[in-house]
């Protein structure tokens, strides 16, 4: 009797054991699988990251603004090339190889009556620049200049005195429609906003030189 309660225990015993091995070798497996799979998404996560951050942020791209142009097309200024140059009067009086005087009025914006513009007229002997300054904006614009003496060169060296083959040469240069008679050359815009410049000939050569440009 006492031998078969003996067995009994040891039975007992062994199956507790077996069951005690089982359960630690599948929390142990659980555990590990676990383990691996935060360990997989740990190495997903940054690369989805990674490559969310690796697109382009063409939105940003959109809303920078574009900067003002750095030069100027020839028949927006046949004067001065350098956008910034063409917004101080400084840059004209350096153009200028004689004596001159400057006046400023003021006038009317046409299109805010309750704004008050400026126009700047630059006079040396009887050829006249004139230009126009938006208040709001600090824009200098060269809306007319009536050339009659070699006081001033345009842009290319273009001035009064020079002869006709020359001035065809140098015209051709620019992006303009040329029209030419015995009596004078006009360059006009091809396309965008009317301007026009005429180059008045007298005996073969330039004697006068007139812009008439677009200022809205």
């Amino acid at each position: 009797m006492l031998y078969l309660f003996s067995l009994s225990l040891r039975h007992r015993y062994s199956l507790t054991v077996r069951l005690l091995i089982l359960l630690l070798l599948i929390s142990t497996s659980a555990g590990a699988c676990s383990t691996d799979t935060a360990r997989n998404e740990q190495k997903e996560e940054p690369l989805e990251r990674n490559r969310q951050n690796a697109q382009p942020d063409t939105m940003l791209a959109r809303r920078q603004p574009a900067g003002p142009p750095s030069t100027i097309d020839f028949l927006g200024n046949p004067i001065l090339a350098d956008y910034r140059l063409s917004k101080k009067l400084d840059a004209y009086f350096a153009r200028i190889s004689t004596d001159f005087t400057l006046d400023a009025d003021p006038i009317e914006n046409i299109h805010k009556p309750a704004i008050t513009d400026t126009i700047y007229t630059i006079r040396f002997g009887e050829s006249v620049i004139e230009l126009y300054a938006p208040s709001q904006t600090g824009e200098l614009l060269l809306q007319v200049a009536d050339i009659r003496n070699a006081g001033i060169a345009l842009r290319s060296n273009m001035k009064v005195g020079m002869g006709q083959p020359e001035l065809m040469t140098k015209l051709k240069n620019f992006d303009v429609r040329i029209l030419q008679t015995n009596s004078e050359i006009v360059a006009t815009s091809v396309e965008g906003a009317p301007a026009s410049l005429r180059f008045y000939l007298k005996n073969g050569k330039v004697n006068r030189i007139r812009y008439e440009g677009y200022v809205d």
